[in-house]
């Protein structure tokens, strides 16, 4: 009994993992991917514990199977998170390090904020919450590709 339930714990822990939106925290290895991949880079600004615009976007766009699908095959997904609860907190650098991208691509302090960038770093495009849907926002990140 032991053995079977421990099989389907892990056929069901792999389903969901394959399910799982890839997100990446590093600039760097971000870029690298996307030169490797020939995939744009999706830099995605958000407060996930605070705010409410961030939250939806994720509800109705990231986390949902179309998007994560196309995504895999055609972005690479960068996140700069900015919680504001302590058990949500992150390390020091990381925090450092979203600091400076928002530094470069969000100086306005804008939540959520998408910019979609080239394998060098650079912008084709911004975008923010809009109720589109994950069909409708991937129309909007690929309209950026041009």
């Amino acid at each position: 009994m032991n053995k079977v339930f421990l099989i389907l714990s892990l056929f069901f822990l792999s389903i969901n993992s394959m399910n799982a939106q890839e997100w990446i925290t590093d600039f760097s290895k971000a870029k690298n991917i996307a030169k490797e991949e020939n995939k744009v880079i999706i830099l995605v600004f958000q407060g996930s514990d605070w705010c409410a615009p961030c939250i939806k976007l994720d509800k109705e766009v990231w986390s949902t199977d179309i998007f994560k699908q196309h995504a895999t095959e055609n972005y690479v997904m960068l996140q700069a998170d900015f919680p504001r609860k302590r058990k949500n907190g992150l390390s020091k650098e990381q925090s450092k390090a979203n600091a400076l991208l928002a530094d470069k691509y969000n100086p306005q302090g804008f939540f959520p904020f998408v910019v979609v960038l080239d394998t060098t770093g650079k912008v084709l495009g911004k975008e923010s919450y809009k109720k589109v849907g994950a069909e409708g926002f991937i129309k909007i990140i690929d309209g950026f590709k041009g």
